[in-house]
């Protein structure tokens, strides 16, 4: 127990995005649910947390495990327990046997949670994901649909993860770039606004890409950023700041999924 407790350090001490994501850790390891947990998990790796941390959370998302989850919350709790050092082998087995559907995310995703496992993308993944890359460079969330900024920034990183080079992402990068705004921001789709997120995605596979984000994305960040460590959404809204804090984090730490 005294050592649960030493993982609720006060949030005041924060001074970096990690330290604040750091402090929100509860005394059962988890940051309040699954899916925050996964991303706060994924978050403190990148930036390179202590294992008592990992581990803690490690064991809440075996605690919470759920098989039978939407494949894009199996992927994602996935990630966050391999990087934790755990293994996830119930999750895994789904996510082996993913067929590419409607849903384009769940393809990227199963590819970035099979990738951090080191386990090889399985080639229908990767073709129907290449399939689905819209005529614009970008991707959207569901076949078919409206490319946006965080789907294509997942595609590029799943791509990049199964060694998928030259022009479809060139193309993917072009895209990413029509949505970068003077501020220095990303937005999710044209006219949206900058925010927080849609940022850190655009700079994780910027880097994935081999592209470099540029100093105003980053700059974009550290304006977001208030005194006990955490971001912002965007200048206008201050929402979920955990949730934004933790997606944030990796893109500081200029890493992208999947972690290595």
């Amino acid at each position: 127990m005294k050592l649960l407790a030493t993982l609720a350090a006060a949030t005041a001490l924060a001074t970096t995005p990690a330290e604040y994501v750091a402090g929100q850790q509860r005394p059962d390891g988890g940051f309040g649910d699954p899916q925050l947990t996964s991303w706060a998990t994924l978050a403190l790796a990148a930036a390179g947390a202590d294992e008592i941390k990992l581990r803690a959370a490690a064991g809440y998302l075996s605690e919470h495990e759920s098989p039978d989850a939407a494949i894009t919350d199996v992927a994602l709790q996935s990630m966050a327990r391999t990087v934790a050092g755990d293994k996830p082998e119930r999750l895994l087995v789904r996510l082996r046997a993913h067929t590419p559907g409607k849903l384009v995310n769940a393809t990227i995703w199963s590819i970035l949670a099979l990738r951090q496992a080191g386990e090889r993308a399985p080639a229908t993944l990767v073709q129907a994901l290449l399939r689905a890359q819209r005529p614009s460079g970008g991707w959207s969330w569901l076949r078919g649909g409206a490319a946006d900024s965080n789907d294509t920034a997942a595609a590029i990183q799943a791509l990049r993860a199964a060694g998928v080079r030259g022009k479809p992402l060139d193309r993917a990068v072009a895209f990413l770039r029509r949505h970068q705004n003077r501020d220095g921001g990303f937005e999710l789709t044209m006219g949206r606004g900058s925010d927080a997120p849609s940022t850190a995605w655009a700079i994780q596979a910027l880097l994935a890409a081999g592209a470099k984000p540029g100093p105003a994305a980053f700059a974009y960040l550290r304006r977001l950023q208030r005194p006990d460590g955490s971001i912002r959404y965007s200048a206008r809204y201050d929402t979920s700041r955990l949730w934004t804090t933790a997606q944030v984090a990796p893109a500081l730490a200029r890493r992208p999924f999947p972690l290595r």
